[in-house]
């Protein structure tokens, strides 16, 4: 029901953009909307996300390079990843979660899950 779409091969130092939208219809009435992040051979990670009423939450390794935003005419929610380097090479998945959201860095608290899109950043 979430599509994702933007990843690729970058080399280290550039920038990327993901989108993230929902199959047939826009983000209304969602609690959270968030991105994460799984990299081979390692756990599934929090990367941001916003809940509703406005809020932003960052990972505390990722706040300084990455931006969520959101295009609410369009119902898009976008991640720019800027200064990449080898080490966020991923899959990227979007997810959402429909009425209030529980803890927001945690995967679980989301019911709404995308197919994901691999970010390779090569150094």
């Amino acid at each position: 029901q979430l599509v994702e779409s933007g990843g690729g091969l970058v080399q280290a130092g550039d920038s990327l953009r993901l989108s993230c939208a929902p199959s047939g219809r826009t983000f209304t009435n969602y609690g959270g909307i968030g991105w994460f992040r799984q990299a081979p051979g390692k756990e599934r990670e929090f990367v941001a996300a916003f809940r509703k009423g406005g809020f932003t939450y960052y990972a505390d390794s990722l706040k300084d390079r990455f931006i969520i935003s959101r295009d609410n005419v369009e119902g898009t929610v976008y991640l720019q990843m800027n200064s990449l380097k080898p080490e966020d090479t991923a899959v990227y998945y979007c997810a959402a979660h429909r009425g209030p959201l529980g803890t927001v860095r945690t995967g679980t608290s989301y019911g709404y899950w995308g197919q994901g899109t691999l970010v390779t950043v090569s150094s």
